[in-house]
This record gives C-alpha cells, sequence and structure tokens, in this order.
C-alpha cells in the first residue's frame, strides 16, 4: 500500500525555503555598482558575489546524490535552512567585500542541501502525471524568485543600504523553517553510503578551476584570453575528465548512468541554456540600465518587476501545459520568443526607450517559464526511481555551474567590449562614452546569449514526452 503524504503541506515548506534561497541568488545582482564603489572594487571582483554563490551550489551538487541516501529527509532540512539563515543574518551585517562573500558562501552551501531535496522530495511524493504541475510550483523558486531578486533589491537600496536585502528575508526564513518542522515528512530510506574523498577533491579543482578560469577571460589586455585563465580552464578540464573517469567505480560520488538516458541529456541541455542565458541577462541588463541608460536602481527595479510577475505566472502555467500537451510543444514556442528577445536585446542603446526595455525583458521572461519546467520535469521523468537522487544532483550540478561560468563570462564579454571601445574613443573618460562602451559590451553579451538560443531552438525538436512508471515507486533504495 502507498503512503499517503501531505503534499501540500510539505511542497509549501520547501517553497518557502526555498524561495529564500534563490532569490538571495540574484539580490545583489543590481548592486553589482553600488558595491563597486562601496568596497572600492572592481567588476570582476563583485561578480564573484553572483559567481561564488553559484559556484558554491555547483560544487556541493555531486554530493549530494549520496547525501540524500546517507541522511533523512528532514535532517537534511535542518541542516540547509540553519546554513541558509546563518549565511542569511551574517549577510545582514557584513561591513565588507570578504565578510560579505563569506556570508554567500555559507548561503550557498544551505541552498545547495536544500535544492536537490526539494527536487528528489517532488520525485517521491508526486506521480509522473502530476509532476509537471508541481514542478511548475518548483519553478517559482528556480526562475521567479531569482528574476524578482533584482527588481525588490533595487527599490530597498533607492531607500535604505543593500544590507535590508537580507534583514527582510530573515522573517521569512523562519517562517518556512518552522512550517517546515512541523510538516515535512522522512520520504526517503536511508542507506548507508561512503563518500569517495578524491572524487570530491576531483569534482572541486575541475568546476572551480572552469569556472574561475572563465572569468578571469577578460583580463588578457586587447580583449585576449589571459595565460592565467587558460591555465585553469586547462586544469579544470583534466580533473573532470579524471572525475568521469573515477566514477566507474561501484558507488559513486556522481551516478553518471543518468546519461545513458537520453531525455534526460537532452532536458538537461536545455536546463542549462536556460540558466546561462537567464544569469547573464539578469547581471548584464541592470548594468546596463544604470550605468549606460543612466537610470538610478530603483528604477532599474521597477523596469525588472513586470518581466518577474509575468515569469511566474508563466512557470506555473507552462507545468500545465507540460501535463497536458507533452514537452516539445511548450519548448520549442519558449525557444522561438527568447531567440528573438535576446536579438532585440543586440540593438539596444543608451536611448533606447523604456517601454521597449519593458516589455523585452517580459517576454524573455515567459519564453524563459515555458521552457525551463518542461525540460526538468521531462529529464528527471525518464530516469527509474533508484536514480532520481543521482539525477537531480547532475541536473542542479551543472545548471549552477553553467550559470556560474555564464555570469563570469558575460561579465568578461561586457568587460572585453567595453575597454575595446573606450580604446578607440578620444574621450574616454566622458560619461557619454563610458555609457556607450557600457552598451556595447552589453551588446556582445546578448549576441552571444542569441547564438546558444538558437541552439536550444534546435536541440527542443529532439524531445520527447517521458513518462516513467517506475517513477510511481514511493521509497528510494
Amino acid at each position: 500500500m502507498e503512503k499517503k503524504y501531505n503534499t501540500r503541506a510539505i511542497l509549501a515548506s520547501l517553497l518557502i525555503c526555498g524561495f529564500v534561497g534563490m532569490f538571495s541568488e540574484t539580490s545583489l545582482n543590481i548592486a553589482i555598482t553600488n558595491l563597486m564603489e562601496v568596497f572600492e572594487i572592481k567588476a570582476a571582483t563583485a561578480q564573484w558575489l553572483t559567481t561564488g554563490y553559484l559556484l558554491t551550489l555547483g560544487i556541493l551538487m555531486p554530493f549530494t546524490g549520496q547525501l540524500l541516501q546517507m541522511f533523512t529527509t528532514r535532517q537534511l532540512f535542518s541542516v540547509s535552512t540553519i546554513g541558509l539563515t546563518a549565511g542569511t543574518l551574517l549577510a545582514a551585517v557584513s561591513i565588507n567585500f570578504e565578510m560579505l562573500m563569506f556570508a554567500r558562501v555559507l548561503q550557498a552551501i544551505g541552498m545547495g542541501l536544500l535544492l536537490p531535496l526539494m527536487f528528489n522530495t517532488i520525485l517521491v511524493i508526486f506521480p509522473p502525471e502530476k509532476r509537471g504541475a508541481a514542478m511548475g510550483y518548483i519553478g517559482l523558486v528556480l526562475s521567479f524568485a531569482p528574476a524578482l531578486g533584482p527588481a525588490v533589491s533595487g527599490m530597498i537600496i533607492q531607500y535604505l543600504s543593500w544590507h535590508y536585502i537580507f534583514w527582510f528575508l530573515i522573517p521569512l526564513m523562519v517562517i518556512g523553517m518552522l512550517f517546515g518542522y512541523k510538516y515535512l515528512e522522512n520520504v526517503t530510506e536511508v542507506s548507508k553510503q561512503r563518500i569517495d574523498v578524491l572524487s570530491a577533491v576531483l569534482s572541486t579543482i575541475g568546476f572551480g578551476s572552469i569556472v574561475f578560469g572563465f572569468g578571469q577571460a577578460g583580463e588578457g589586455g586587447h580583449g585576449g584570453v589571459s595565460s592565467v585563465a587558460l591555465t585553469l580552464i586547462i586544469v579544470g578540464v583534466v580533473a573532470l575528465v579524471l572525475f568521469v573517469l573515477r566514477q566507474r567505480k561501484s558507488q559513486p560520488l556522481l551516478n553518471l548512468r543518468v546519461f545513458k538516458y537520453p531525455m534526460f541529456v537532452i532536458g538537461v541541455f536545455l536546463v542549462m541554456i536556460c540558466m546561462v542565458v537567464f544569469m547573464s541577462t539578469m547581471i548584464v541588463l541592470p548594468m546596463y540600465l544604470q550605468t549606460g541608460a543612466g537610470l538610478s536602481v530603483f528604477a532599474t527595479g521597477l523596469i525588472l518587476l513586470p518581466g518577474s510577475a509575468l515569469n511566474g505566472i508563466f512557470q506555473m502555467l507552462a507545468g500545465r501545459l507540460y501535463d497536458k500537451y507533452g514537452p516539445k510543444w511548450v519548448i520549442i514556442p519558449g525557444s522561438v520568443i527568447v531567440m528573438l528577445v535576446l536579438w532585440f536585446f543586440t540593438t539596444l542603446t543608451p536611448a533606447s526607450a523604456v517601454g521597449l526595455i519593458i516589455a523585452l525583458h517580459m517576454v524573455l521572461g515567459g519564453g524563459i517559464a515555458l521552457i525551463w519546467p518542461a525540460s526538468q520535469t521531462n529529464a528527471l521523468n525518464s530516469l527509474p526511481s533508484e536514480l532520481y537522487a543521482h539525477g537531480s544532483a547532475a541536473l542542479n550540478t551543472l545548471m549552477q555551474v553553467v550559470g556560474a561560468t555564464g555570469t563570469a563570462v558575460a561579465i568578461s564579454i561586457l568587460t572585453s567590449g567595453k575597454n575595446k571601445f573606450l580604446a578607440t574613443s578620444s574621450t574616454p573618460t566622458m560619461p557619454n562614452e563610458i555609457a556607450n562602451a557600457i552598451t556595447a559590451g552589453a551588446q556582445n553579451v546578448f549576441w552571444v546569449m542569441m547564438i546558444i538560443a538558437v541552439i536550444g531552438f534546435i536541440i527542443g525538436f529532439f524531445v520527447r514526452r517521458s513518462n516513467n512508471k517506475i517513477g510511481e515507486v514511493q521509497s528510494m533504495h
């Protein structure tokens, strides 16, 4: 007899805490320009407040497949929410860049444990035919919350300091924790696992070196790639190759058998594309609006708010459309929308109409929301139940690492484009020239993102619906 769960209460407890973590992920994007002045740091350093958060998530994710089997649902929920709350509190009282950076890492550790727990719990307590709708709500956390982050943060910073971004999150986090302690149940079985230390070291070096290398890519002068960046990327690739080879052992850190399922691979690629486009846009667009278009932080937040709201609406709608029509008829229209919007973004100038930017951002949010939940649900539905934990870990690892890499690359492309423009300018210190330079760099970023979106559009035609009946098993072994 299948166990009955209070699915609504469990889902609500995860959503509340997950919202805080994912909101925090991009909450400082809009404050980058302000933090550069306050802490007297460059953009390449300031962006690590976002990139470092994502990288920490990516490094932690390979461990979660085994952690989900080693500890109960409630144990992992407790540790993750305590870490997330402690990091949020520390960020609220930070007085320098180093302290804030440490707080961000602590937040990410908490969210790194909570995120796969959310996925795995949904896969266990919901049957395949209802997962699309459930994942639509999870999509509110994965996409709507980080989309809302810069919008709300901009309005907070205009009247208060950036510290209050985190102060306002603490009461919500406490409510989520109390709600979870009351309603969350243990939904998986615990088994003995041993974490492979060598695999852990290789994955950390691999993912860390690649992301850090791409973050340094624009520091080579004359728009070239620095030797340090190239060395880091090579070291990272070699470490990841060794990591993959190491996973052939009987109890791997990350079970790579999940990549034998074609629909899982396709779904992961599409989610990765969504993540890189989303994160790149969310860090570059505020910089363009503030420095390129000369708008205030408050105005920037207001401009981003409608797109964030539409993204949330489409997240829920897309999950239900997936349940009814399957993935292809949701993913392909979403891909077309994203491609067209990114093309329009490549034509932005410092004088572009605010109404146009609002409309484009709204449509982009809707397009990404159509692709993301359908791809994610279809990928995980293609796996047998014994691979849920590892599938969730693999998906989240790649999603966060690609997000971190995309953010770092976007800043490198923007910086390189800006420097090239100023190098040919006769008045490089004039405000209007700096605005034109930032805009030129942003245009370069959107061109690259559009090419990536075209690749996603092509991949979308190979999607087939996954409806693995093995997924109805209600326990993990």
